[in-house]
């Protein structure tokens, strides 16, 4: 695919988030002089030739309210990880849960997930209700909060 000036446009555009309004793609192609449909299928274009790798919401927390986030980490056996992760990846509290590998001896946890909550107590007492009810009292874990905030956005291409 050879990109035209009208899709560097496109790009620098979407980069920095779509626009707060109804139809965002029509509103983009109002500013480029392109139609929404034409917005839409150049960047579903761009997608399927992977030179947008991906498109996503980057939710700002602390904007909406949500000051208290906090990184649970887990040390879950090997033979529970898909089914434990499978636990916490379910929960409403639950943003993100992933997996990353062990760094023994100081490091022995593999399963992270991300709670983002209006207070530490609210965090805390979330943490508390979903290892109670998914019975996970056995394996270690520890809360760690964040201590600052960085730049969240999105990826940028030009």
């Amino acid at each position: 695919m050879v990109l035209t000036e009208k899709d560097y446009q496109l790009i620098a555009s979407i980069q920095d988030g779509l626009p707060l309004v109804s139809h965002p793609y029509a509103e983009i192609g109002r500013q480029l002089g392109m139609g929404e449909g034409e917005v839409i299928c150049r960047i579903s274009e761009m997608r399927k030739k992977g030179i947008i790798k991906r498109m996503g919401v980057v939710v700002r927390h602390r904007e909406l309210g949500y000051t208290a986030n906090a990184m649970v980490v887990w040390d879950v056996p090997d033979e529970r990880l898909d089914e434990v992760g499978a636990l916490l990846g379910s929960r409403r509290c639950i943003t993100l849960c992933y997996q990353r590998p062990r760094r023994l001896p100081e490091w022995p946890y593999n399963l992270f997930c991300m709670i983002h909550g209006l207070s530490r107590s609210a965090v805390l007492a979330s943490i508390e209700q979903m290892v109670s009810e998914l019975e996970l009292e056995e394996i270690n874990h520890q809360v760690l909060f964040s201590g600052r905030r960085f730049k969240q956005r999105g990826g940028h291409y030009r």
